[in-house]
């Protein structure tokens, strides 16, 4: 089943607004409406009239407001914010953003940032969400328990490093296991793995 979001994009560059929503409409699973927002001039009414689920902007577009002026101003204190990032910020601007789309993300790390805001956005933080892993993930637990490092996992699933780590944050929040030896055990219980494809 698709997910519905309504995503606005904040951004001067209209070949950088195009792309990310060309990008955005091929991704599996979402049916996605593009709001384009091209000024910060058109920035409140456009969120005043389009309440949008998720705003992906570029942080300098906001000149000296914040995300949390934006959130006031257009009474929207559950908008979802993602900044979107092409060049060197001050890791402290970002802060009250919900997650950030770099330039070189592929479409897969865009993917997991959607599916991560859908997750907050639909309050699915629950037991069945902390304990059910993607076939994705699965894969990489694997992978982690035959003792492969991120880049190996990386080479073997054709992703980037980068998406790899992301996996393995979201495995360890829903399973609440943050070591190499838990993962063993989850792995074994679950017939993810033999005994005998344990690097020991």
């Amino acid at each position: 089943m698709s997910v519905s979001l309504n995503i606005a994009i904040a951004e001067t560059s209209i070949i950088i607004r195009n792309g990310l929503e060309t990008v955005l409409k091929q991704l599996s699973g979402f049916r996605i409406h593009i709001i384009e927002i091209a000024t910060i001039d058109l920035l409140q009414e456009t969120l005043l009239s389009h309440r949008p689920d998720l705003l992906i902007i570029n942080p300098s577009l906001l000149g000296c407001f914040t995300i949390q002026q934006i959130k006031e101003d257009c009474d929207c204190p559950d908008l979802k914010c993602i900044a979107l990032v092409y060049n060197v910020i001050d890791p402290n601007l970002l802060r009250s953003y919900d997650d950030q789309i770099y330039i070189y993300d592929n479409p897969e790390d865009v993917k997991l940032k959607l599916e991560q805001i859908h997750t907050l956005l639909s309050g699915e933080s629950g037991e069945e969400e902390q304990q059910t892993l993607s076939a994705r993930e699965k894969e990489i637990v694997v992978c982690v328990v035959k003792g492969m490092t991120n880049r190996q996992i990386a080479d073997q699933l054709y992703l980037s490093t980068h998406t790899v780590v992301t996996h393995r944050r979201n495995i360890a929040r829903k399973l609440q296991v943050h070591s190499a030896s838990g993962l063993t055990v989850y792995a074994i219980v679950n017939k993810l793995v033999k005994l005998s494809d344990i690097q020991l």
